[in-house]
């Protein structure tokens, strides 16, 4: 039974592990130079701070309200 139980927990901490792995953010990313959406110019700081960054907040918080509006049932 121990067994089971430390692999369980071996493999938990993998996938743990591989979770905040993929939620990190890779500072040596490239953002955008301009927003996908209105094509304005994404400031420097939004560009360091939110590295893969592709479109600018205005856009980026229309889509979410949309997404979130859609998807409720």
């Amino acid at each position: 039974m121990a067994d089971i139980i430390d692999t369980a927990a071996e493999i938990e901490e993998l996938q743990r592990n591989a979770a905040l792995s993929a939620h990190r953010i890779d500072r040596n990313a490239v953002s955008a130079d301009h927003c996908a959406e209105c094509g304005e110019k994404l400031p420097e700081a939004r560009r360091k701070a939110y590295p893969r960054c592709t479109m600018c907040v205005s856009c980026l918080s229309e889509q979410e309200f949309r997404s979130k509006k859609y998807s409720r049932k």
